[in-house]
């Protein structure tokens, strides 16, 4: 059977037929924006702006406030309504969409955020689910002037062209994808608690609140206090051997090669000075980086051996220590108190921290015996595993809704 004009790729087999073409305007008896306040509240009526929007609802203790004086007269063009669709038309977030519930009325908005009001309410969850498919996100970038600040005017937004079939056809496609939405936000809250769950364990852990035992059901040994330096040395040994494998941290993937990570190499091109570091052996990056106020440490997992900036503070382990414990020492803040104690408050030489590298050694770690260390390891291990699965099952859902969202519109 040859395929209709104007039909989506993907289809319900029970509907047939052309989809219609039309504008967004056709189905809206108002398409407007608001306007940033002169000023605020502590509280009162709620204001929406993008930092307010999550995956699939407003999370109204992210608003900030406005006074009824403010909402009624100064910000009357944009006085929100249950259903209405908020829709980004300006800055990196440029196509996010949300609908507004009774939950968080009375509301307002500002001048990022476009109010879609639609004239028949059937039509709310199709042309919701067609404001956030890859037909509105291509109008877009079709839209915007190359090298210019992303920016959809209202005019442009009404002007969105797209297909639409029957109502009955509309109800099911959007149906659909608001089953595929709840499960992706299902993997995504699962995601979340198995985070906070190992966040929470680890600090009773490296504060032995929670204390292992050993096979026999016996306590392990006191943890011995000893700095750094007692059990850990400086690795300074330079790049002699013409290793190219440039590594930078990254704070989710840990140490990895620029080449991965950049898609290109951004180091000197002379090499020779910067230091060698084998697998097992840790790197410090003193600057500030999201998730990390006071660094972050990172373990050379990933290769047999690379090259690091000298504006790294790279070590390697004297004593018989579990590295796998240290790296989940690391990973979870606990060494930031030493840190804080021994940086200078303010002082920064070009966005570092200025930590030295004696008070660095000289940070002091409570340390378990190797068997609990290794105990603390595998456990911490496990929730690791468990956090990797559920992160991959939901980059296979989002993957396979991107396909869908290709194929089921016109």
């Amino acid at each position: 059977m040859e395929k209709l004009l104007n039909t989506p790729e993907l289809r319900f087999p029970e509907f047939e037929g052309e989809w219609e073409k039309d504008l967004l305007k056709s189905y809206t008896s108002l398409i407007t924006k608001g306007t940033t306040p002169f000023s605020f509240s502590e509280k009162g009526i709620n204001f929406i702006k993008i930092e307010c929007f999550e995956e699939n609802r407003i999370n109204k203790h992210k608003c900030l406030f406005i006074n009824e004086q403010v909402h009624f007269k100064e910000l009357k063009r944009s006085i929100l309504k249950e259903s209405d669709i908020l829709f980004a038309i300006a800055g990196a977030t440029i196509g996010k969409a949300n609908i507004v519930t009774a939950d968080i009325l009375p509301a307002n908005t500002n001048q990022a955020l476009a109010i879609v009001r639609l004239i028949n309410l059937e039509h709310l969850n199709f042309i919701f689910q067609v404001l956030k498919s890859e037909i509105m996100q291509k109008y877009i970038n079709d839209s915007i002037s190359v090298g210019a600040q992303p920016n959809l005017n209202l005019e442009q937004l009404g002007n969105f062209p797209f297909y639409i079939p029957g109502f009955p056809e509309q109800q099911k496609i959007a149906q659909f994808l608001s089953s595929v939405d709840e499960k992706i936000q299902a993997l995504k809250k699962k995601k979340s608690l198995l985070e906070q769950y190992k966040k929470g364990m680890m600090q009773k852990i490296f504060s032995q609140e929670l204390r292992f035992k050993d096979e026999n059901g016996n306590e392990f040994p006191e943890w011995e206090e000893k700095t750094l330096g007692d059990i850990a040395r400086r690795v300074t040994r330079k790049n002699k051997i013409g290793n190219i494998n440039v590594l930078t941290i990254s704070a989710q993937h840990g140490l990895v090669s620029q080449l991965d990570f950049f898609n290109k190499s951004v180091s000197a091109k002379d090499l020779s000075g910067y230091y060698l570091l084998n697998q097992g052996e840790f790197a410090y990056n003193k600057s500030y980086s999201k998730g990390y106020p006071m660094g972050a440490i990172k373990q050379l997992k990933k290769y047999d051996s690379g090259v690091v900036s000298t504006l790294y503070i790279c070590f390697s382990f004297i004593e018989e220590i579990d590295l796998q414990y240290m790296e989940h020492f690391f990973e979870s803040g606990t060494f930031n108190q030493e840190l804080e104690i021994v940086a200078q408050e303010g002082a920064r030489n070009h966005g570092l921290l200025n930590i030295g590298l004696d008070d660095f050694f000289n940070c002091y770690i409570k340390l378990p015996s190797l068997n609990e260390q290794t105990k603390i390891a595998n456990f911490l291990d496990i929730l690791d595993i468990k956090i990797e699965q559920v992160s991959n099952q939901l980059a296979k859902m989002e993957q396979w809704k991107k396909g869908l969202l290709q194929k089921m519109f016109v």
